[in-house]
């Protein structure tokens, strides 16, 4: 393979291939990266909510301290 790429111009290399590249698998790495992004938006939601969550709780037993701890 080294020798196949060693007697191309460097445009061929560093442009050609890449750009092929991205027309084949441009799909499944289109595919990939929306579901990372969705992944992390989802995490980034499920954080907010339990961090919401446990500052209400945290709000309405501070209020309600003084009659009893359990």
């Amino acid at each position: 393979m080294r020798e196949i790429f060693a007697g191309l111009p460097w445009w061929v290399k560093w442009v050609a291939v890449p750009v092929i590249a991205l027309v084949v698998f441009g799909g499944v790495i289109a595919t990939v990266v929306g579901f990372v992004i969705g992944l992390l938006f989802k995490l980034l939601v499920f954080v907010a909510l339990i961090g919401g969550l446990i500052y209400i709780v945290r709000k309405f037993t501070a209020g309600s301290s003084s009659r009893s701890d359990w």
